[in-house]
């Protein structure tokens, strides 16, 4: 009879872990659809921003805002989620951002990088055409991966290591579609060296900034959100000092100069996307967000043939084939006993 209770409480608890394991995995999924899709719409909002007509907006003011926005919405979250008056609120942002110096003190890193990649992207795709800047972005996605296995002590099956090599391949057979004809429009002012080297700079920052963001979120009792309130505290402060470098045109033109409605809008897309990101890493990883981005990128290319005038060729549809097969490689496992998407092993 205890035998037949024991059983009985082992299948339960099966069930229960199983259950659990499904929700998560299905909100893996959500969050890293939500990714590709602002993702693509992003990389369509930034081209169209940069490329119309009319006075330029000063790229590091979009930086600083998008980071305050990120703040805003995430004390709201903090407050919505947590349950509490605005008056513990600010008691625990004290107790958590100012009486743990070391703890906000570790956030320093990630949120400098974070800072000096988002502009030093501006500077890549202002210096390159659209289709080197990309194909040279997704060198991003092997920082990340030599990052989790430096910094996360993880280790890569080897299917794995070859849908990266298979994701890279598909990526640039897109990308070296698009640079044809229209995309090589290239302006006078443009210093291809500069626009290489600061989109080089941006994918190493990018991979090691994720790890260990991820590795702070994930071995910390901390939320999501309240991470991101210890970034932002961080990160504005810094966005305020690289800001500094475009001291005389804000001076003279003003902060807000070519700003619209337009990059409003803009700056809201960044700072969602950067709270997506938080959760993607809390969630599944940061080699997952490289995939949710490269699909994004085939997405934005399909969408911009109607909002941009691209063409659409065999070389395009191999590339994208080719970023599809790479995903489904690295979410493979053997037997298919789970529907975990996440198949980075610790070594």
């Amino acid at each position: 009879m205890t035998e037949e209770k024991h059983e009985i409480q082992s299948k339960a608890q099966m069930e229960n872990l199983q259950t659990i394991q499904n929700k998560r995995n299905s909100l893996k999924l959500i969050i890293l659809v939500a990714l590709t899709i602002q993702t693509a719409i992003l990389s369509l909002s930034m081209f169209y921003a940069t490329s119309r007509p009319g006075d330029m907006f000063i790229t590091s003011t979009t930086v600083f805002l998008a980071e305050t926005v990120k703040l805003v919405v995430s004390l709201m979250l903090v407050y919505q989620t947590e349950s509490i008056s605005w008056k513990h609120l600010i008691s625990i942002l004290n107790k958590t951002i100012i009486k743990q110096p070391m703890d906000t003190l570790k956030d320093c890193i990630p949120s400098l990088v974070y800072v000096i990649q988002n502009n030093l992207l501006y500077v890549a795709t202002s210096n390159l055409d659209a289709a080197t800047c990309q194909i040279t972005l997704q060198l991003k996605i092997f920082t990340t991966a030599l990052f989790s296995v430096l910094i996360l002590k993880r280790k890569l099956l080897r299917h794995q290591w070859i849908a990266l090599a298979v994701l890279i391949a598909g990526i640039v057979l897109v990308q070296l579609d698009n640079s044809t004809d229209k995309t090589q429009k290239t302006h006078p002012e443009q210093n291809r060296w500069i626009g290489l080297l600061s989109a080089l700079v941006v994918c190493f920052l990018s991979g090691f900034a994720g790890v260990y963001f991820e590795k702070i979120l994930k071995g910390a009792e901390i939320s999501i959100w309240m991470r991101n309130i210890q970034l932002s505290f961080v990160s504005i402060p810094l966005g305020v000092i690289v800001s500094l470098k475009d001291w005389t045109n804000i001076s003279n033109k003003g902060f807000f100069y070519g700003y619209d409605l337009y990059i409003v809008y803009l700056i809201c897309l960044q700072a969602a996307g950067g709270l997506i990101v938080a959760m993607v890493v809390k969630y599944a990883d940061n080699i997952l967000k490289g995939f949710a981005t490269s699909l994004a990128i085939v997405v934005a290319c399909v969408f911009s043939m109607y909002f941009f005038d691209f063409t659409i060729s065999i070389q395009f549809v191999v590339g994208t084939f080719l970023v599809m097969l790479s995903i489904f490689l690295y979410s493979y496992t053997k037997g298919n006993k789970s529907p975990n998407l996440n198949t980075i092993q610790k070594a």
